[in-house]
């Protein structure tokens, strides 16, 4: 199988339709699929159930697809960072569950690994656990949680060889090897691609066999919250 495309549309191309879950990697605005988001927006697919950490921020990552009303639904655990979100969400434009962060990453994982569902203390006695099913182990409750497979993952590493086997760098490995491996179809977009055998097989956080489609992109790396000191404080700390 030719896993590697030229571009984000054409490694997208006949995976897209209205009303689809879409499991995208990154948190924040580290190591997130940006030119994917790009291209799903420049589809005009829409009614979309996006499962994600945050939802980016206001024009950029997931945030074009709030911008452009293609989200009908978002699984998340944080979204503070966008007005929009919280906008449509506030105005009953846009359904939200929330999840715990490590029950959304385990969700993930379970689904990637075919496990239906597990049991957790996290959320127990919260709105997080109305209506789903309970039970008790060893005296404490413990409460259903579903695990999760998206018709689409979209996820960001730092190099991939021809056969899709992926390696993060750093904090972008956070939710994109859980992600990768709960799509029915994942696509991976990559700053450098090598060939086969070029990456040591200890190596690899994403073995190939999760990954259906590849590409080699830029990407424009935005900081979620920029921090700065006033010049003359910097300066005296330096004397």
């Amino acid at each position: 199988m030719k896993k590697v495309h030229t571009d984000a549309a054409a490694a997208l191309d006949g995976l897209l339709f209205d009303g689809m879950t879409i499991a995208a990697g990154g948190f924040g605005l580290c190591g997130i699929p940006e030119n994917l988001i790009a291209a799903i927006r420049d589809s005009g697919v829409k009614d979309l159930t996006i499962v994600s950490n945050n939802a980016g921020v206001d024009g950029f990552g997931l945030g074009m697809l709030l911008t452009t009303r293609q989200v009908r639904k978002m699984v998340s655990s944080y979204v503070g960072e966008n007005k929009e979100f919280e906008r449509q969400y506030l105005g009953g434009e846009l359904e939200i569950e929330f999840n715990p962060q490590g029950t959304l990453a385990e969700r993930l994982r379970a689904g990637g690994a075919g496990i239906a569902g597990f049991y957790t203390r996290t959320g127990v006695g919260t709105l997080v656990a109305e209506g789903k099913p309970h039970a008790e182990f060893d005296g404490e409750t413990y409460v259903l949680e579903r695990g999760i497979v998206a018709d689409l993952a979209i996820v960001k590493a730092w190099k991939g060889d021809r056969s899709g086997n992926l390696i993060y760098r750093k904090t972008s490995r956070n939710f994109n090897p859980p992600v990768a491996t709960a799509g029915r179809v994942t696509v991976a977009e990559v700053e450098e691609i090598v060939d086969e055998g070029a990456i040591d097989g200890d190596a690899v956080h994403t073995p190939g066999v999760y990954v259906q489609r590849l590409i080699q992109a830029t990407f424009e790396k935005r900081i979620e919250q920029r921090t700065v000191r006033p010049a003359e404080a910097a300066q005296g700390s330096a004397s």
